[in-house]
């Protein structure tokens, strides 16, 4: 996607090498050789990114990071320094930078940091979209009036000032990032830093540097000194996404982190202090987890402090009609479509359809939808045929209806009972399709590997680690 960017340096070399170089990845560059000039183009023309230096004459880079903080909140600046120390880079950070870099700086170093702050800025303007899409039947930038969600709303108001750690649980797709983002917003810890941390994406010999930061020189590559997540996200709050991931040894010194508040970077001998709230989520039943020894229960306790529950997507189809508008009206937007509605028959369809992905699942169906069906109300054509023969189906399916003795089965545990046995056989037929292969049933279902691995568990079908 072509971007933006405006660098500012007071060495030509250094613009010249940049522009060069950032242009060739498709994007539009502008220069500038001092901050006083580049307030100048900032108010002239928006950018989606500065790349500035730290050390200039007269306004230098942190007078700049603090124009653009004030003037232009949410603008992602990226900070290059020769001079700077450690402390100088962090306190850059703490201020709002969204990276720095240390010169002499590799080119890929350069794209790859380019690469993130274009995508924080992109995600920032999604959020920005989606508030002014907030549907009167949700809050907090939530969806659903089902009786689950109330819940789940009252304890985000409940909870959401107080520096209480809490621990989000729902299967993969249900929003827990969503509630994280709440809880801040609604905090007032809401202007600082909001952090987030997927623990089950980092490889585990690199997640102790990730979290807390190194030093220079703390290991092969470590050609600088880098604060962690706890750092960056001091005086706001870090979110530990899928925690339930973390190796035994990680979970020791996040314990200590919690409940001492301190941290010490690697390779480094200085503890240092942070304030940060922390909100974890988990697609896994950590209780059990604890049980079987897999994870600390000291920390299981330490996070499990407030427990929030979201309820998988077949627990509450009663929100879907008003997901599906909710998303319609967002990929209006953003696509520059006018689909206006699904039809009655189609809406049945998704009504009955299991949801194996949740609301990620319903979110991809729809944005395909738009782009693919025809004409203002989307048909069967567009979205995908097992999806729109759902129902057509279900006759041969259909399970037996609960007795009505005193003592039968509830109409709750009856739904429970008879969606976890679809939800299996639908499995057990997408593994005969791909030959037992997980990657590809993982693809052909629309789920993380992950959540097929935690469902073939659960069902007790093999785990076949075919790739």
């Amino acid at each position: 996607m072509r971007s933006r960017i405006l660098v500012v340096d007071d060495e030509p070399s250094i613009r010249t090498v940049l522009k060069a170089h950032l242009s060739r990845d498709g994007h539009e560059v502008s220069v500038a050789g001092d901050g006083a000039a580049g307030v100048a183009h900032l108010g002239a023309q928006p950018v989606d990114l500065v790349i500035t230096d730290l050390k200039m004459p007269g306004m230098d880079g942190m007078e700049l990071l603090a124009w653009c903080i004030r003037e232009q909140p949410g603008l992602p600046v990226i900070v290059i320094t020769a001079h700077g120390t450690v402390d100088t880079a962090v306190e850059a950070l703490k201020l709002g930078a969204q990276d720095f870099i240390s010169k002499p700086f590799d080119l890929d170093e350069i794209r790859g940091a380019v690469t993130k702050a274009l995508g924080v800025e992109r995600a920032r303007r999604r959020e920005l979209l989606d508030d002014t899409l907030v549907s009167p039947e949700g809050r907090f930038d939530l969806v659903g009036r089902t009786p689950q969600m109330q819940r789940v709303y009252e304890l985000v108001a409940k909870v959401a000032d107080s520096p209480t750690t809490v621990l989000v649980v729902g299967e993969s797709g249900t929003g827990k990032e969503l509630v994280a983002k709440a809880l801040h917003r609604q905090s007032a810890r809401r202007d600082g830093p909001f952090v987030t941390v997927n623990c089950g994406a980092i490889p585990e010999n690199l997640f102790e540097s990730e979290l807390f930061g190194h030093e220079k020189g703390a290991f092969t590559g470590a050609a600088s000194a880098k604060p962690g997540k706890f750092e960056l996200a001091d005086g706001g709050t870090l979110f530990l996404d899928e925690v339930g991931e973390l190796g035994r040894d990680m979970q020791v010194k996040l314990l200590r982190a919690l409940q001492e508040r301190v941290i010490e970077r690697v390779g480094g001998t200085r503890p240092v202090k942070v304030d940060v709230r922390v909100i974890a989520a988990t697609n896994v039943d950590l209780g059990a987890k604890v049980q079987r020894g897999g994870f600390r229960e000291d920390l299981y306790y330490r996070l499990n402090v407030v427990p929030v529950r979201l309820p998988p997507l077949r627990e509450r189809r009663e929100d879907v009609p008003l997901l599906v508008k909710h998303f319609l009206q967002r990929f209006n937007e953003r696509l520059g479509t006018q689909v206006r509605d699904v039809s009655p028959d189609m809406l049945s369809h998704l009504l009955e359809w299991h949801w194996p992905g949740n609301i990620r699942e319903l979110e991809n169906t729809i944005e395909r939808g738009v782009l693919l069906g025809d004409g203002s109300v989307l048909g069967h054509d567009a979205f995908p045929a097992a999806m729109s023969a759902a129902p057509e189906t279900t006759p041969s399916t259909a399970p037996e209806l609960p007795p009505v003795e005193p003592g039968g089965i509830g109409l709750k545990e009856f739904v429970r009972v008879h969606t976890a046995r679809i939800e299996r056989d639908l499995i057990l037929k997408s593994l005969e399709a791909e030959g037992g292969n997980v990657t590809r049933t993982a693809r052909r279902l629309d789920i993380s590997r992950k959540a097929l691995q935690l469902k073939m568990k659960e069902y007790g079908l093999r785990d076949n680690d075919d790739e």
